[in-house]
């Protein structure tokens, strides 16, 4: 008995050859209906939770936004919320340091984070690549406050060394002039900026090895036959298919490091130097800021302020966010 050929029906017509299977229906179930409602649902629900969170600072920060006698958005000095008829706040300095304690962390963990994904991936045996993975994340399981701790009266004193001749022999370069690279609380961005790189270590790793553990065997194997080195394979197969990936991570890494507030509270309370674009200086992160003056929330005035730099903490995130979906939407459409 032979199989009939779909296309036999003269002219190329496809013959209807599937038939739904007995007691199946075309229209969906309850159990269907019910799974696509709460899909939705929770989909909203994100929404407007998170809309409702930002409309909540807007409000909080509008009646203090209106007693602040600086530029809100370029002023840098000193905060003076302690007369709520002449206040003086802006963001300029915790947005600058901010950015660049998260940015000198990113740049550390990112080619470490790489080098381990294509290490677990590639190179390790299983019996090796699963403890070390676990150790790995198990690294994101640290509480912050142990980190800052251990930054601070572990960490620092060991880079000082390394600090010191850093700023005396690259002194004349953009972020190593100046600073306090020798103060003894050892409380600066350089090592905030160290402590910061490995908590958001695992977070990189784990991303991106889960996108190196997809690409395709086949590919993998074409390149082998050909010839190609693994690290040719790497560098041809794996590295283009996770790159996406990899920067998914490393946005996901950031936005862990721009709200990151124990630990550089912590290290950066270790000196009073004021910042000034350097690595060797201290200064307050917009968290930092916040969670050091919790004790001034006794009215709505003062407490707005501080309502008012995590708004735009709160709007930075959504930019950094949307900027790692268009990098990756780009590379997809390549």
């Amino acid at each position: 008995m032979t199989t009939p050929n779909p296309t036999d029906a003269g002219s190329g017509e496809v013959v209807a050859a599937i038939r739904p299977l007995p007691g199946a229906s075309a229209k969906p179930g309850v159990a269907d209906r019910l799974f696509r409602g709460l899909s939705t649902g929770s989909g909203v629900l994100i929404i407007v939770l998170t809309a409702a969170i930002g409309i909540f600072l807007l409000i909080r920060a509008i009646p203090a936004l209106a007693r602040d006698k600086e530029n809100f958005l370029t002023y840098g000095g000193d905060w003076v919320t302690t007369n709520t008829a002449a206040m003086r706040f802006g963001i300029a300095e915790l947005l600058q340091v901010t950015v660049l304690v998260a940015l000198f962390a990113l740049i550390l963990a990112m080619p470490v984070a790489l080098g381990i994904a294509i290490f677990l991936t590639q190179y390790s045996p299983r019996r090796i690549a699963g403890p070390l993975a676990y150790v790995v994340d198990l690294l994101a399981a640290i509480p912050s406050i142990i980190y800052g701790v251990w930054g601070l009266y572990v960490l620092a004193p060991r880079l000082r060394p390394i600090a010191t001749w850093l700023n005396e022999h690259l002194g004349r370069l953009f972020l190593f002039a100046g600073g306090n690279a020798s103060v003894p609380g050892g409380g600066t961005i350089f090592t905030g900026g160290i402590v910061l790189a490995v908590m958001i270590l695992p977070i990189i790793t784990a991303v991106t090895r889960e996108v190196f553990i997809k690409t395709p065997q086949s590919h993998i194997e074409a390149a082998l036959a050909l010839g190609a080195t693994r690290w040719e394979v790497v560098r041809t197969t794996v590295l283009p298919f996770g790159r996406s990936g990899y920067i998914s991570g490393a946005m996901l890494g950031l936005g862990r490091a721009l709200g990151e507030t124990v630990a550089l509270l912590i290290i950066l309370r270790g000196t009073q130097a004021a910042f000034g674009w350097s690595l060797f200086d201290g200064g307050f992160t917009f968290a930092t800021k916040i969670a050091a003056a919790a004790s001034e929330f006794d009215n709505q005035y003062k407490a707005g302020a501080y309502i008012a730099a995590g708004l735009v903490l709160f709007l930075l995130t959504f930019v950094v966010d949307a900027m790692a979906r268009a990098a990756v939407a780009g590379k997809d459409e390549r």
